[in-house]
């Protein structure tokens, strides 16, 4: 059985923040290069497929896999984006966030009533669980994916495109870290390394 290769933690960080960071940059600028306001999203967005796609493609390249969950989510950057640019309508590109994680959240209780670990799989074995422990951060982790669509349909809806696209890059991450680390006192609970020893 061959080693399946890694890619160093902060060039993987870089793929899957990269072009959303370029998406964030290229709305608040690209009005410096003769874009006008009503065109910023959509060189935005062109820009977002593109570096999603480059990014997709370095980190096949260097270790032949996909990673699923930035494949799904190029997939339907891919698909959104590509209807916000042929149909000049920004609401494609704005829904993808909400598909997106809609599309975990479902996944992911899937496969608890499936009693498939499919948050095993998508987080690559990076963590030892019990049973019960991957249970349970599953279950958390679909909610939070269902309550960060809520979230954004609440965004696009009621803010404006530039505070959407600020609130995408500048407020979707931290929530996700803060989440993230308020998962602690669970993987600590349950974790299965120590349970074994």
């Amino acid at each position: 059985m061959t080693d399946q290769k890694r890619l160093p933690p902060l060039l993987k960080l870089v793929l899957e923040l990269g072009p959303l960071a370029l998406f964030f940059v290229a709305n608040a600028y690209s009005g410096r290069f003769g874009y006008g306001d009503d065109q910023r999203i959509y060189v935005a967005t062109g820009l977002f497929i593109v570096a999603t796609l480059i990014a997709l493609a370095i980190s096949y390249a260097l270790t032949r896999k996909l990673p699923i969950m930035p494949m799904v989510s190029g997939v339907v950057v891919l698909v959104f984006g590509g209807l916000t640019l042929a149909l000049h309508n920004e609401i494609f590109i704005k829904l993808k966030p909400t598909i997106v994680n809609t599309l975990f959240g479902v996944i992911l209780l899937g496969g608890l009533y499936f009693r498939k670990n499919l948050l095993q799989i998508v987080l690559d074995s990076v963590f030892e669980l019990t049973e019960e422990g991957w249970r349970k951060l599953t279950f958390r982790w679909a909610l939070f994916f269902f309550a960060l669509a809520i979230l954004n349909e609440i965004v696009w809806r009621t803010q404006t495109t530039d505070f959407w696209v600020s609130f995408k890059v500048l407020g979707i991450m931290p929530l996700t870290i803060v989440f993230a680390l308020a998962q602690t006192p669970l993987l600590l609970r349950y974790d299965a390394s120590k349970k074994e020893a």
